[in-house]
């Protein structure tokens, strides 16, 4: 029989608070934390192509730069870890802190952080992500980024800065609530790689039920550690930055943390081992503190938490309760469907190109809109597909709104895209109610078609009078046409549309000009 695979907490590791960990650190003082302000992600950085090259020119050398990434993730729970303090966004501060939370005297363990040291939950795993690559978006490479180690540790509380009154405020609501820390190696080489890194996560934790992994609340901040060197000498000395809460931030901390240490090193400086903040009003890293020196987190065993026993179905003890053993064989059999499962089926289902399917799953609630309108029309996959990638989501990024907020529903887009699947409209007059759809005044795409008139001719007898009318007044325009001319063609059904009023199909128009001067 296989051993139990064994995983315990211990004291931890980051944050200037007094926690614990299995490998805790002792730190004495107060925990500190980002508060800066959030804002919405919108933005598919998997359709974002990739840095042009791993190796930056500047001056009369190149530059590699060098990234790696640590990511904290706040697990999906009611309660903190080790308390059943609640877990809630935007509560009033020190709010929701219990004695232990707050490391009031007699609460055991207290003064320290907890985090897996040791004995991380896994390592030595791997996260494949897909990026855009050259000139045309339709070529993704795919790549692979090594995870070095994944483990639970405590969150810390954070620290509010008033500058104005020259004060720091603490806020413990936050302390105690569980984090996954992902840990990744040093292999991706700009902004853009490592968004489209995080993005992936974030929709895999996302799918798992893992974490909400909602940036604008916190739930996902990551610490990038950035360094440049030129190929094929030792790796530079490595700067973090903390606390980066937006994707967008992430990427443009990183590109300038680049450029940066390149400048500064290019000008006789030199690069210092020290934590950076990022300023996005700025759109600068700034200096926290120094890192020189081998830094002693004091990690220890925590004696008052039971190891953490993980077995798999051949290392199951006999008689074992389910409902008692964490088996991950189980899991793994139960685990939902991911992020690129659901974007090849896409591919595969509905014919789409890569490309599409990265920007249904990358815009949050997209991908549910697309299904539901997929559900309520006869309109091909590729039209739907379109409708909603470049026409929907085009005017909600015109006006900054989410997916959620738009006044557009999925079953009004079905009708309207019936209408026009059926040839009731001609496109011009798609968009034209598509418009007076955006208005959210409540009418359906059929009611606005009515009222407005734009219903496609369906009595081709005067389609056609119209279309021998204007050869008969445009001699010359249907003799070019007979020579092949596509220009007189195009203008003859534009005259032709224009005495219908917009209401004929080009298609028809065509057809029938080519019958009447045949």
């Amino acid at each position: 029989m296989a051993a139990p695979l064994l995983r315990w907490f211990g004291p931890g590791r980051r944050w200037p608070l007094a926690w614990v960990d299995s490998g805790s650190r002792h730190r004495r003082g107060v925990p500190t934390g980002s508060a800066s302000n959030r804002t919405r992600e919108q933005s598919s950085v998997a359709q974002q192509p990739l840095c042009t090259s791993q190796k930056l020119r500047k001056g009369e050398h190149k530059w590699a730069a060098v990234v790696g990434l640590e990511i904290h993730a706040q697990i999906s729970s009611n309660s903190k870890l080790f308390s059943g303090s609640q877990v809630c966004f935007a509560a009033p501060p020190n709010s929701l802190v219990s004695f232990f939370d707050a490391s009031l005297p007699g609460t055991l363990p207290a003064g320290y952080q907890i985090t897996q040291q040791r004995l991380p939950i896994a390592t030595h795993g791997s996260l494949t992500y897909r990026v855009s690559v050259g000139t045309k978006r339709s070529h993704m490479a795919t790549k692979t980024v090594r995870i070095k180690q994944i483990q639970l540790e405590q969150d810390s509380g954070k620290s509010l800065h008033d500058g104005l009154r020259s004060q720091t405020l603490i806020d413990l609501n936050r302390a105690g609530v569980g984090l996954l820390e992902v840990v990744l190696e040093p292999e991706l080489s700009c902004g853009e790689e490592a968004a489209t890194v995080i993005r992936e996560l974030q929709l895999i934790l996302q799918a798992l039920g893992t974490s909400q992994a909602n940036m604008a609340e916190g739930q996902l901040r990551v610490d990038a550690n950035i360094s440049v060197h030129h190929p094929g000498e030792p790796l530079g000395i490595r700067t973090e930055v903390k606390n980066l809460n937006s994707i967008r931030f992430l990427a443009r901390a990183i590109d300038y943390e680049i450029q940066r240490q390149i400048n500064e090193l290019e000008h006789g400086g030199e690069i210092l081992n020290e934590t950076r903040s990022f300023d996005s009003k700025l759109g600068c890293t700034m200096p926290m503190r120094d890192k020189e020196g081998r830094q002693d987190y004091r990690f220890m065993p925590e004696p008052n938490l039971p190891p953490l026993v993980l077995y798999d179905t051949a290392s199951l003890p006999a008689g074992a309760q389910s409902q008692q053993v964490i088996n991950i064989d189980q899991i793994r059999d139960a685990l939902p469907e991911l992020p690129s499962v659901t974007r090849e089926r896409l591919v595969q289902r509905y014919g789409m190109l890569p490309e599409h399917s990265f920007t249904l799953l990358n815009e949050v609630g997209l991908l549910q809109f697309f299904q539901n309108v997929m559900k309520e029309t006869r309109a091909e996959p590729k039209k739907v597909t379109s409708w909603v990638l470049n026409v929907l989501l085009g005017y909600l990024k015109h006006h900054s709104l989410a997916v959620s907020e738009s006044p557009i529903t999925p079953s009004a887009l079905a009708g309207l895209l019936d209408l026009l699947d059926s040839k009731a409209i001609s496109s011009s007059a798609a968009k034209q109610v598509f418009e007076e759809l955006w208005k959210g005044k409540g009418k359906t795409a059929v009611q606005i078609v009515s009222e407005k008139q734009l219903g496609l001719m369906q009595d081709q007898e005067a389609l056609e009078q119209l279309c021998r009318s204007t050869m008969e007044e445009h001699p010359q325009a249907v003799m070019d046409m007979k020579k092949g001319n596509p220009r007189a063609i195009n203008k003859l059904i534009g005259l032709v549309r224009k005495a219908a009023l917009n209401r004929a199909d080009p298609a028809v128009i065509k057809a029938l000009l080519e019958k009447l001067s045949s």
